[in-house]
């Protein structure tokens, strides 16, 4: 990628990929400190204390955590029940970690699966490796510049082929992605219903903009996505369902404007750690 990373832009994914590793290493700190009878409210808490005490002001969205069926947001009809709950963590229960610091002006976004105790979880692990899939499906059709909603349909279609439901449609708007910008950088900044200003300025000024030229930093199946992919930077995560149980990633995805192919769109970073899963388990 070296053309197109070069100079102020490569610095600039630097920071947001500094961003995303940081809360990354997060995820996998509190998954690790899990134990039977955690809430989900507990889990939320410990994301935000760790983050605070590494330099993080500021918020994309404050940390969700959700545990058993509702990592399949079985019975989510309002965007309430998103926020975490007193639903306690149980042996061989599955959980999905959601975070969002910004850190130095950068955000990220990210998913974290995980099933409590050592296993064997057949069915959680089959979702994850599942998702395998969906990453390559999505960075290889992102490069043939196909309109998003169009993406969004063949992800749906290679669910149904694998058995599942698409659990990000029951987001608002059923968005499987987002597009991010870099904020100022401040040592505090307020949010309201879980989500940063900054951010939520961010994305209005986006969806502005977007509208009078024909696209949408909201990736979702409905028809102002109906556009190729916008040069930028969008937070990823398709999210499987089976049964009560969920599972997915969230990552960084860079889209920029080049005629190569392997320049176009490129994953921020490979070293994360769904993608090493799959690269045991190959």
């Amino acid at each position: 990628m070296a053309s197109a990373l070069t100079g102020e832009r490569a610095a600039e994914l630097r920071g947001f990929s500094s961003a995303q590793r940081l809360a990354y290493e997060c995820a996998e700190a509190v998954a690790a400190r899990l134990r039977p009878g955690v809430t989900e409210r507990e889990a939320a808490r410990m994301q935000r204390d760790w983050l605070r005490a590494r330099g993080v002001r500021d918020w994309f969205h404050l940390p969700f955590a959700w545990f058993g069926d509702r990592t399949a947001f079985t019975g989510f009809r309002i965007p309430l029940q998103f926020f975490p709950t007193n639903r306690r963590l149980e042996e061989g229960m599955p959980f999905i970690l959601d975070l969002a610091p910004v850190h130095r002006g950068f955000p990220a976004d990210v998913g974290y699966s995980g099933c409590l105790g050592r296993g064997p979880h057949p069915l959680h692990d089959k979702l994850l490796a599942d998702l395998q899939a969906h990453r390559e499906l999505l960075l290889r059709e992102v490069r043939e510049r196909r309109p998003l909603r169009e993406i969004y349909e063949n992800v749906d279609r290679l669910m149904v082929r694998q058995g599942y439901e698409n659990r990000h449609r029951a987001y608002p708007f059923g968005v499987i992605a987002h597009k991010i910008d870099r904020v100022s950088d401040r040592r505090w900044s307020p949010h309201v219903l879980g989500f940063g200003t900054q951010a939520l300025k961010g994305l209005a000024s986006d969806a502005l903009h977007g509208h009078r030229d024909g696209w949408s930093p909201l990736w979702s199946p409905y028809r102002f996505s109906d556009h190729p992919p916008r040069p930028g930077l969008w937070a990823v995560e398709p999210h499987l369902g089976f049964r009560g149980t969920g599972a997915k990633f969230e990552e960084i995805l860079v889209v920029t404007d080049s005629g190569d192919p392997a320049e176009s769109a490129f994953w921020l970073d490979d070293d994360l750690p769904h993608v090493r899963r799959w690269a045991k388990g190959a």
